[in-house]
């Protein structure tokens, strides 16, 4: 008998979202491993589940995770949970994960809410790409290394934060990234659930006091796209020279090439006219700088 590890997600709020399948995968499952026990508790208890449970937490997680995998490894079907939303993502449970998938145990899931794509999809932002960043660090230094690595990512950004921490870090993004279109989501699901479409700067002013309550998803408008580069002037002569062999006057063709690489006329114009025999002298009327 071989045995296997479920990742279940669980509502991010609203008991109504845990779904039949995932009431009947912890019900199945010979344990439970529980980010934190007394939450989960309150889960199998709302849906009357009696299943033994094991603690697997951030500060557990390598030595628990050998354990919970030898357990596996002898017939056991473990089901993954985290207090919230997909266990594994922005979570302890990726390390069990990663140690199933070392030893070849089997990893099966059942979907369930998250608050990443659930606020990504209310933020009224580009949802086509996005780049999830989870929580930033605590750690001064290495956050402002990390905001300086996204400032030119054009993906939307969505981060996690804690309501303690919330006014800093909405003050961090704009010092780094600009003044951005922001998402702030609050309490997904939950009774005072809220979302609020800002910018940066006035999301900052508005938490610069503190007083944050709840669980924060901030969503963030991408990088906005480079300024073309200008072609080269030479890039830019020889293409209006094409255009005067098509029967363009120099002026006309040098204001082609202008509009089409974002070289300006003027300078166009000189570099065709210049390489004349002439130098330019004997031009036309019409051929004007």
């Amino acid at each position: 008998m071989s045995g296997k590890l479920v990742v279940v997600g669980t509502p991010i709020g609203n008991l109504s979202d845990f779904s039949p399948r995932g009431v009947r995968a912890l019900s199945e499952a010979d344990f439970i491993a529980a980010e934190d026990t007394r939450v989960t508790r309150k889960l199998l208890t709302h849906f009357g589940i009696h299943k033994p449970m094991i603690s697997y937490f951030e500060h557990n997680k390598y030595a628990r995770g050998q354990t919970i995998c030898a357990r596996i490894e002898a017939g056991e079907t473990c089901a993954l949970v985290s207090d919230a939303g997909m266990p594994a993502i922005s979570d302890p449970g990726e390390l069990l994960v990663a140690q199933c998938a070392e030893r070849g145990i089997p990893v099966t899931v059942v979907p369930g809410p998250s608050a990443v794509v659930s606020a990504l999809a209310v933020s009224g932002l580009p949802t086509g790409r996005f780049a999830f960043e989870g929580f930033l660090s605590v750690n001064r230094k290495n956050r402002k290394e990390r905001l300086q690595e996204l400032k030119a990512e054009r993906r939307t950004l969505v981060f996690y934060e804690a309501p303690h921490k919330l006014a800093a870090t909405l003050a961090d993004l704009l010092q780094a990234l600009g003044d951005r279109r922001v998402a702030v989501v609050r309490e997904m699901t939950k009774i005072h659930e809220e979302v609020l479409r800002t910018t940066l700067s006035q999301a900052a002013e508005r938490y610069a006091g503190g007083g944050a309550k709840g669980e924060f998803v901030l969503v963030v408008e991408g990088a906005p796209a480079p300024e073309p580069r200008p072609a080269p002037r030479a890039e830019a002569a020889a293409l209006a020279r094409r255009y005067e062999e098509q029967g363009l006057s120099a002026s006309e063709a040098a204001r082609r090439a202008a509009a089409e690489t974002g070289v300006k006329k003027n300078e166009i114009y000189r570099a065709v006219v210049s390489d004349r025999p002439d130098g330019g002298q004997g031009r036309k009327p019409d051929e004007t700088d």
